[in-house]
């Protein structure tokens, strides 16, 4: 038996799901350290803040890629997990930025972090099955586009989530200011639209997707697999085992994440006191005044940019890596990012920032895309789950280390300076494009023999 090749609509809405999810981590990403500087947290201690996500995510990945390669229900093998993982986000989406209502219980700082370790977990519950059902779901010669429309749908709901609270305020005239210590309407009723739309996309994809049965993963696997019988142990420990014995390819491509992500985490926690700073000139310690809220709204327009050109450069990426190859496109992708981060120190007024914005988006995309088309075709089928949630770590552990190190380095080595964090960045992009020459692509020498 071979898995079906599906169309382009099937594949879309095998993915749809994807648009929820990245319009809640959108808004997240450019709007959680300004509601957390609301609720008072210094800008040296915003990495901090955010270690408990990518903490909570490593820890949480591997487990739901081994279960959900385990689990099979009347929803199917992944579906029951990102539908969990969407109800769980969309909670934490609605009540971080009211956090101020639970100060009986707690300071909102510390509520609002919980919101924060909640929303990201649940966006980690919600994202590797996702990538796994692609790679469950299409033929090899497929997943280059199933990961490449993914890519398009994650950055379709980015760009609304960014853009959201921009366009409340400067098209319906929603405040974008609030009395200190609480959150601007714009941003909370963002933050309930966004939780609304990820719960109405994920079920887009679970009642129009099949996956295969239990008994056709089998029939499939006998037919592309060795037919050597293997001892099948079922003990969750046995994580480690395989962590152990990955394969070379994504022991390699763990390399090149390991640098996009710290890079990526230096740019969401960053960006907004960064620009806030450098770009418009305000005192680090304002983070109450209209202008630096509408400094907080242009960086989510900005990063609104980033996500539509990745969404646009996601269609050629199958083009592309098909001409010059995945390692080639991936390489020049997070070499042009490199430089977009590098020009933020340079650029001369907010406007010069859009071009940033084009640079990061394309290496985004690649990001998104290109990684995990490399490296589903060096997965044993049956252990697809799990080896996407370890290939976690690598995405996670960056992120803690950045936000182990990124506030004292921001407060020390560049005396409170929050735009050397994103140089660091554009250099860290830059080590990640030279690493992939190191990679070994088993599905592309494949598919060139063809």
């Amino acid at each position: 038996m071979e898995k079906r090749r599906l169309s382009f609509w099937e594949i879309w809405n095998l993915s749809f799901g994807f648009l929820g999810i990245q319009m809640g981590f959108a808004l997240q990403n450019a709007n959680a350290s300004r509601v957390l500087q609301i609720f008072g947290a210094d800008v040296h201690e915003l990495s901090w803040f955010w270690i408990v996500a990518p903490l909570t995510g490593l820890i949480v990945q591997p487990i739901i890629g081994y279960y959900s390669d385990k689990t099979w229900t009347r929803l199917g093998r992944r579906r029951p997990f990102f539908l969990i993982g969407a109800i769980l986000a969309s909670i934490g989406l609605v009540l971080m930025p009211q956090a101020d209502m639970f100060t009986a219980f707690m300071p909102a700082l510390w509520v609002g972090a919980g919101m924060l370790m909640i929303m990201d977990a649940s966006f980690n519950i919600a994202m590797e099955p996702f990538r796994a059902l692609v790679a469950d779901v299409l033929p090899s010669d497929q997943r280059t586009l199933g990961f490449s429309v993914q890519t398009i749908l994650i950055g379709i709901g980015a760009v609304i989530g960014s853009w959201l609270p921009y366009v409340l305020t400067n098209w319906i005239g929603i405040s974008n200011t609030s009395t200190s210590g609480s959150v601007p309407l714009n941003l909370t009723l963002s933050f309930i639209i966004g939780a609304s739309v990820l719960i109405i996309s994920i079920l887009v994809t679970v009642f129009t997707t099949k996956e295969y049965s239990p008994e056709e993963v089998a029939l499939i696997n006998a037919k592309t697999e060795s037919t050597t019988p293997e001892v099948e142990e079922s003990s969750l420990l046995n994580i480690f085992t395989d962590f152990k014995n990955m394969p070379t390819t994504m022991r390699q491509l763990s390399w090149v994440q390991f640098f996009s992500w710290f890079g990526l985490f230096g740019l969401w926690v960053f960006a907004t006191p960064a620009i806030a700073h450098h770009i418009y000139n305000l005192p680090l310690d304002d983070n109450h005044s209209e202008a630096y809220q509408n400094a907080g709204d242009w960086v989510g327009v900005l990063f609104g940019i980033y996500n539509a050109v990745s969404a646009v450069y996601a269609f050629f990426l199958p083009a592309l890596a098909l001409k010059i190859g995945r390692k080639k496109t991936h390489a020049i992708s997070l070499g042009i990012g490199g430089l977009a981060l590098l020009f933020i120190y340079f650029a001369p007024n907010e406007n010069w920032l859009i071009l940033s914005m084009l640079g990061i988006g394309i290496a985004w995309a690649s990001i998104l895309a290109m990684p995990y088309a490399i490296l589903a075709g060096s997965i044993p089928a049956k252990k697809m789950g799990v080896y996407m949630g370890i290939f976690n770590f690598f995405i996670v552990i960056p992120q803690i280390i950045n936000a182990i190190i990124g506030g004292p380095m921001v407060e020390y080595i560049y005396k409170g300076n929050p735009v050397f964090a994103l140089v660091t960045s554009g250099v860290s992009f830059l080590i990640a494009a030279l690493l992939v020459a190191r990679v070994k692509d088993v599905d592309d020498q494949i598919l060139k023999k063809r």
